[in-house]
């Protein structure tokens, strides 16, 4: 996305497990990945922003998104 946000997100750890599922735990306080090819958004083609879980961030557009050959858009 062109804008960069900057603010960061103040919780505890019990607020961020509250919050997310279990592996999106791992992969954004834990620094974990997930397994290539795992994720059901793969395959998502319908137009949209893909939104950080944690902060609500946009990330990227969907259209923008490309056949890498290793398990991620």
């Amino acid at each position: 996305m062109s804008e960069t946000q900057t603010d960061t997100v103040a919780r505890s750890d019990a607020e961020w497990r509250e919050i997310l599922t279990p592996d999106q735990y791992r992969v954004l306080r834990e620094h974990g990945t997930e397994r290539a090819g795992s994720s059901c958004l793969n395959a998502e083609k319908r137009p949209g922003t893909f939104h950080c879980a944690g902060c609500d961030a946009p990330l990227f557009e969907n259209g923008t998104k490309f056949e890498s050959g290793t398990g991620w858009p």
